[in-house]
């Protein structure tokens, strides 16, 4: 929904909450269903409202649980049975600069000002650890915004004595405290309220007239960072940059005014806006975001502006360059199809307000915000939070090169007319084993990111991962492949509970980066070997359709699996485990536990 993208106008969003949710609920998507309880320092009603309306519009269905005004800490400690029986699965903690109650004055001395940030920061991780105990789930806090005045003006900011430097501190004790805690997640306040203006944000009318922390245009900014956090969480990130070139990456029209007439680079106010633009986009790279170009112009043309010696953008750091004259949205269904991606993981970023119409209307779900000026790009990519980042694995950094290995892959069996002698071309290894700690982020990202070959489309955090690994009564499988052209990292998972003799499938996914690789089979025969060590002798299956699944709507039946029941969609399957069961790949050398 356009009203809800970033730059959004933040009045609109509160006083059209109900339209604009009608028209949400209305829309027929999908979306996953989740439990937020929002524990606060002060006044949290419209905070949950303009969350809600993110939420929804990221796919993601919220159900809240608001604590009474002022009482986080209370409610944390202490629950009743309205939140004990709510089991959320985020907990949302709401505090301000207003609710430190150890800060220093000026008599304390350097002891005594410790000794109360040590207090103040003790008052909050008991809270923290006490969550964790009860709910186990993923939690969200707010750390401090910076106070509305300087007893000590410039020197608040080093002396012991000073507000400033007690908040900053205090800040990095709450960034340490997320540094050493999987699942635990800082919405940085201090940031918004530096970027919205300390002055309009922290408006102490609306805490004396309301008990709001902030002033009430800047709670839609606060809704949306949260919504970010939790949208990040559960995999809906966006997944790819689709960047035009004239007067996008570089200032200018190239097959106008040539490579020479460009603006790039330091000779010009302009050509080093465009730079820091450029910089900013290949930083995107090194957190796992792809980046492909759509431009209308001759292909000689878009390749000689990356070869300009101060564009800091290069060929070799996109996956698909299509410049050509064909419509620029029939392009980017070219670049998700090619990527095997839906386009609603997909950004298009284009000077052009016409261009970004077509697409947007034409390629449903691809995000095509407004940019403004040059100068204006970076801070609304930036702020509009497509790429949160609440995980960086190892294989996010390589994302880059996975997508490069696989065009070279469709590149070599272009040369094969059979493509079972192309599999075994590829010298494919995958290693197959129960889920190891080591991996824990990287599978529970990908639990929140598989939406196409997803058999349950269910979430897990990487709590949830540590509990089914090391529950007895599960087997769990994750599945690594590698071949001549590099290392895809993990992208096959499958999760079963035990039932007697029987293994009831609550997870089955694979990426589609490894499409009709082989890799299904090779993790369905590993899956019939564990079930034999284990004396399992019935396996059954379960696909629940959603709208970007159907592509899997019979893999339990490819898999040599009977389907025994189905209703509405939803279909269980049922396979026998023989003694005569012969492995289905053929083409995977798999290292395994057997």
């Amino acid at each position: 929904m356009k009203e809800l993208e970033y730059p959004f106008d933040s009045s609109l969003v509160l006083s059209k909450y109900k339209r604009l949710k009608r028209t949400l609920l209305e829309d027929g998507a999908t979306r996953i269903k989740k439990k937020v309880a929002v524990l606060g320092g002060s006044t949290t009603h419209d905070i949950i409202r303009s969350m809600e309306l993110f939420l929804l519009n990221y796919g993601i269905e919220p159900e809240f649980y608001e604590s009474e005004y002022g009482q986080y800490w209370q409610d944390a400690m202490f629950p009743g049975p309205e939140l004990s029986e709510f089991k959320p699965d985020i907990v949302y903690i709401h505090t301000s600069i207003r609710n430190i109650t150890n800060a220093p004055d000026i008599s304390d001395t350097t002891e005594s000002a410790s000794a109360k940030l040590d207090s103040e920061y003790e008052h909050f991780k008991v809270m923290w650890d006490k969550l964790y105990s009860l709910y186990d789930c993923p939690i969200i806090q707010d750390n401090f915004e910076y106070p509305s005045w300087r007893l000590l003006g410039n020197r608040d900011s080093y002396d012991h004595r000073g507000m400033v430097n007690f908040v900053s501190k205090l800040n990095l004790k709450f960034a340490e405290y997320a540094e050493n805690h999987e699942s635990f997640y800082i919405s940085d306040v201090n940031y918004l309220s530096s970027c919205y203006g300390l002055d309009k944000w922290a408006d102490t009318l609306y805490w004396h007239m309301y008990k709001y922390s902030l002033c009430f245009d800047a709670i839609p900014y606060l809704g949306f960072n949260v919504a970010n956090i939790i949208k990040s969480i559960y995999g809906k990130n966006k997944k790819s940059l689709v960047l035009d070139m004239d007067n996008t990456l570089w200032g200018g029209i190239i097959g106008d005014d040539g490579v020479e007439g460009i603006e790039i680079g330091q000779e010009t106010n302009l050509g080093q806006v465009y730079a820091e633009f450029q910089s900013y986009v290949k930083k995107q790279k090194d957190i796992g975001v792809i980046l492909n170009v759509a431009s209308k112009n001759e292909e000689e043309n878009a390749l000689a502006g990356l070869e300009h010696p101060d564009s800091i953008l290069k060929k070799d750091d996109f996956i698909y360059i299509k410049a050509n004259w064909e419509p620029k949205s029939e392009n980017i269904k070219a670049i998700a199809q090619g990527m095997n991606i839906l386009p609603d993981s997909m950004v298009f970023i284009d000077d052009n307000p016409m261009e970004r119409d077509i697409v947007y209307t034409q390629v449903p779900g691809v995000q095509t915000p407004d940019i403004g000026k040059p100068e204006n790009y970076i801070k609304v990519i930036d702020h509009a939070g497509f790429f949160e980042v609440t995980n960086l694995s190892e294989d996010d950094k390589k994302r880059s090169e996975m997508y490069k290995a696989n065009l070279q892959r469709e590149q070599a069996q272009n040369s094969f007319a059979d493509y079972g002698e192309y599999l075994k071309s590829l010298d494919m290894h995958a290693v197959i084993k129960p889920f190891e700690e080591l991996y824990y982020p990287r599978i529970s990202q990908l639990t929140n990111k598989s939406n196409q070959f997803n058999l349950t489309t269910k979430r897990y955090t990487q709590d949830d991962i540590a509990k089914a690994a090391t529950d007895t009564n599960n087997i769990t499988l994750y599945g690594r492949l590698e071949d001549k052209f590099g290392d895809n990292g993990i992208v096959s998972l499958l999760v079963g509970h035990k039932d007697g003799n029987a293994l009831h499938m609550d997870l089955w996914l694979m990426s589609c980066r490894v499409l009709k690789r082989d890799m299904e089979y090779a993790m369905m025969d590993s899956l019939v070997a564990e079930c034999k060590k284990q004396g399992i002798c019935e396996i059954y299956g379960y696909y629940y359709p959603t709208a970007k699944n159907k592509m899997v709507e019979n893999f339990y039946g490819l898999q040599g699996f009977e389907k025994i029941a189905e209703d509405d969609g939803n279909t269980t399957w049922k396979f026998v485990i023989t003694d005569d069961y012969v492995n289905k790949n053929n083409a995977i050398e798999v290292e395994n536990n057997q």
